[in-house]
């Protein structure tokens, strides 16, 4: 089901449920610049078939969302949480697990900060804590300097690529060919890069926006003050966070650093800033690593049954504490 929900602010955030509405809802939080459709339809599928109600949205200014000057209408990544919590207003959700990707993990953050009692769990991944320094840690990367916490900063690669994205591009093929590129900077050396799996996630992305042009405004909100990082440690989300052991824009350890901001959360390891397109044969989703997939379906948030039980080993996030 696919319907609108609109903001306190007036912002309207194209939407889509999937699943039983009496089933336990999922809400995927997709990263800078992603629309829904990043989150491949198999996935989605998949939990479905598990027993979830998803929910996945296209952020402000992609996908079928209102889209603003920014310069005249800023606004803040607190802003794009307080989206997320219109989102499950808009399907009358009360509260709901929460799985967020790279920007959407610094979402969950402020979610789990600013609305705790909304979320049931809360999944991070490919993202870093809230008191890193990412805008300065762009540059950083560029200057070839070291962060202030001593935390590797994104290569300079992807932080080429990623500005590049501001280059006009005159056509659908070019821009095809600049995102598949960028893709195969995120997925690491590890696991085979399929350019043509890759290809057809973009074209289905192209095709629920309408437009082969690239949104940009996320790269100039306005940022979480770092000094909120010290606020995790008050958390009590029950919450897992997985990074990729290649990921080129919060390489490790940023997953395990964001573990220790906080009361003791596991991590997880997989191995690319990103997950892969599924193919229509594949029996689960090509798009999500398959070290990272038993992690989120099985351990993490998304286990079948985890919302009614409680006690150590029946935690949602497999945290080992008294959280379910």
């Amino acid at each position: 089901m696919q319907r609108f929900v609109t903001t306190g602010e007036g912002v309207r955030l194209w939407t889509e449920s999937s699943g039983h509405a009496e089933d336990p809802p999922v809400l995927l939080i997709t990263g800078a610049n992603a629309s829904a459709p990043s989150w491949p339809d198999e996935f989605v599928e998949l939990l479905v078939s598990r027993g979830w109600r998803v929910l996945r949205y296209d952020h402000r200014d992609t996908g079928r969302s209102t889209r603003v000057d920014i310069i005249e209408r800023p606004y803040s990544v607190a802003d794009m949480a307080g989206d997320a919590v219109a989102v499950l207003d808009g399907h009358g959700i009360t509260g709901a697990h929460v799985v967020g990707f790279s920007l959407g993990g610094t979402l969950g953050q402020v979610l789990a900060l600013d609305h705790g009692p909304r979320l049931r769990s809360l999944a991070l991944v490919a993202t870093a804590a809230l008191d890193v320094d990412f805008v300065g840690n762009m540059r950083r990367a560029l200057a070839d300097e070291p962060s202030p916490d001593g935390l590797p900063t994104p290569t300079p690669q992807i932080v080429r690529a990623m500005v590049s994205r501001a280059d006009p591009v005159t056509d659908r093929e070019s821009a095809l060919r600049a995102r598949v590129d960028e893709w195969r900077l995120l997925a690491g050396e590890v696991l085979p890069f399929d350019a043509e799996e890759f290809r057809r996630l973009e074209q289905r992305v192209m095709d629920h926006e309408g437009s082969w042009q690239r949104p940009g405004n996320h790269a100039v909100t306005t940022p979480v003050p770092t000094e909120r990082g010290v606020d995790l440690a008050q958390v009590t989300t029950p919450t897992l966070v997985v990074e990729g052991g290649q990921g080129p824009i919060n390489p490790p350890p940023h997953g395990a650093a964001l573990g220790r901001c906080t009361p003791p959360w596991p991590v997880r390891a997989g191995t690319r800033h990103g997950t892969r397109p599924a193919r229509q044969r594949a029996p689960v989703p090509r798009r999500t690593s398959r070290r990272a997939l038993p992690v989120v379906l099985d351990r993490g948030p998304l286990r079948a049954g985890s919302v009614t039980r409680r006690g150590h080993d029946s935690c949602p996030v497999g945290c080992g504490r008294a959280c379910g």
